[in-house]
């Protein structure tokens, strides 16, 4: 039996945490192949580091900027010095143009599965969920969602968080979001109707769809993906899928 307030409130946080409901990840499909995918355009200032594919579609590849792209003999694809990956655009050789609306056609389709989720919570701490650890779940607020200090997400291996927002994500400088228990990128989805903005030095975790742009700062750094309806623009990062 607890034996204080707080450890009555800690028991009940766990056995909330054991019954939730099982929670399903967002299916990307082809959007999937790719570590940024854009509709409208990349841009870089250089030097970043990326792991991954890159795509745009329908733009063409002179909306990929601040990579020096070398294109591929089979003109399928380019790469980069600052990609460990190819580089694909719209007006790129066969099959890359279908590959890639079957990409941007699964990234709606995520977004839109990631945007309906029942929520488990909602409106929490007013959107402001800086220095709050966070259990597995789906959140859902009518605000903007903001990061002005670390934020923890507790939890296993294949546990599942599912962020909504009628609003925009952003993450202040130099603040991280921390993983514990297991907890992996791969499982955290971050459904953004407004712009998302990574504020410089800042450390990210998961998989963005954002309905309109992504800004990373300076030297910011991110272990999932940029998912882009609009357009997406980097800064001397480091964009990896863990």
């Amino acid at each position: 039996m607890p034996t204080t307030v707080q450890e009555a409130i800690d028991q009940l946080a766990h056995q909330l945490y054991v019954i939730r409901p099982v929670i399903t990840p967002v299916a990307l499909g082809a959007a999937g192949n790719y570590v940024i995918l854009s509709t409208a355009g990349i841009s870089n200032v250089p030097t970043s580091t990326i792991t991954g594919n890159i795509g745009i579609n329908p733009g063409a590849s002179t909306f990929i900027t601040g990579f020096t792209l070398v294109l591929d003999p089979s003109g399928i694809f380019s790469t980069s010095s600052q990609v460990t990956g190819n580089v694909y655009a719209a007006d790129y050789a066969s099959p890359t143009p279908i590959d890639l609306n079957n990409a941007i056609h699964d990234m709606s389709i995520a977004y839109t599965d990631a945007a309906g989720r029942t929520p488990s919570y909602t409106n929490l701490y007013i959107g402001d969920i800086g220095g709050q650890t966070l259990i597995p779940g789906v959140y859902n607020w009518s605000t903007n969602v903001t990061i002005n200090l670390d934020v923890t997400l507790n939890g296993g291996a294949t546990d599942i968080w599912i962020f909504q927002t009628s609003g925009g994500i952003n993450q202040s400088t130099s603040t991280n979001i921390i993983l514990t228990g297991g907890a992996q990128a791969k499982n955290i989805f971050w459904q953004s109707a407004g712009s998302v903005v990574i504020g410089a030095a800042a450390q990210f975790e998961g998989v963005i769809l954002s309905n309109t742009s992504i800004t990373m700062g300076t030297g910011a750094s991110i272990n999932g993906r940029l998912l882009s309806q609009t357009a997406i623009s980097l800064e001397s990062n480091t964009v990896a899928v863990l």
